[in-house]
């Protein structure tokens, strides 16, 4: 019994499943998306967090599946689909081997199929995955100042305010998060929920601004 309780104690601790509603704003484009914590998954021999990320409008579509370890919530693979009038149709797996520091992107478009590795030493951040982490462990103290490092780019990301943010009609007491250099700022619900309110930045393959509509437990 006394085994069971220490390995009971350090186990991470992960997040119930969920999905969070919001509206979409890309390029212009008005859509509808929703971000679920599926839970665990086994996928290509790992035990992994599946986390779903889908969006879609009249113009376009991103769909990605988000496998992260269930520890430190850093991806291992991420698959993408997306289609948007501009690019046209796709669908992209990417691989993190950081004991090999390389990111392996295969990219399929009709039947052209690409190859593209990013050399990049330690563990990667995907930006959903930074949500639920610091949902999970974060302090929520403000000058609380992260890294976020990203395939091609190395950030910190700082909760620098306390503020109301007013959604349709109802306001929220939140936790406001900016990254330097500027690229993602996240407000957070300040109650236990802790759900991510507004995600501006980029999101999928565009810059995007998302503000929560609903949310199913």
């Amino acid at each position: 019994m006394a085994m069971l309780f220490f390995i009971c104690c350090f186990l991470p601790t992960q997040l119930h499943a969920e999905t969070i509603y919001y509206s979409i704003r890309q390029m212009g484009f008005d859509g509808e998306a929703r971000l679920t914590m599926v839970g665990p998954k086994d996928y290509k021999g790992h035990k992994t967090v599946l986390i779903v990320f889908k969006a879609n409008g009249a113009n376009f579509s991103d769909e990605e599946d988000i496998y992260v370890d269930p520890e430190t919530y850093k991806p291992l693979f991420v698959e993408r689909s997306f289609s948007l009038n501009v690019f046209g149709r796709g669908k992209t797996l990417e691989e993190y081997l950081p004991s090999k520091s390389q990111i392996i992107i295969t990219k399929t478009e009709g039947n052209r199929v690409t190859r593209e590795i990013i050399n990049k030493s330690g563990e990667v951040d995907n930006i959903y995955g930074f949500i639920y982490r610091y949902r999970r462990d974060g302090s929520f103290k403000l000058g609380d100042t992260l890294d976020m490092t990203l395939p091609t780019k190395d950030l910190k990301i700082k909760l620098v305010d306390r503020t109301v943010l007013k959604i349709a009609d109802k306001s929220y007491d939140s936790y406001y998060m900016q990254s330097q250099p500027a690229r993602y700022k996240i407000w957070f619900d300040a109650s236990e929920h802790k759900w991510p309110l507004r995600i501006t930045g980029t999101i999928g393959i565009l810059n995007s601004v998302m503000t929560m509509t609903g949310y199913e437990k």
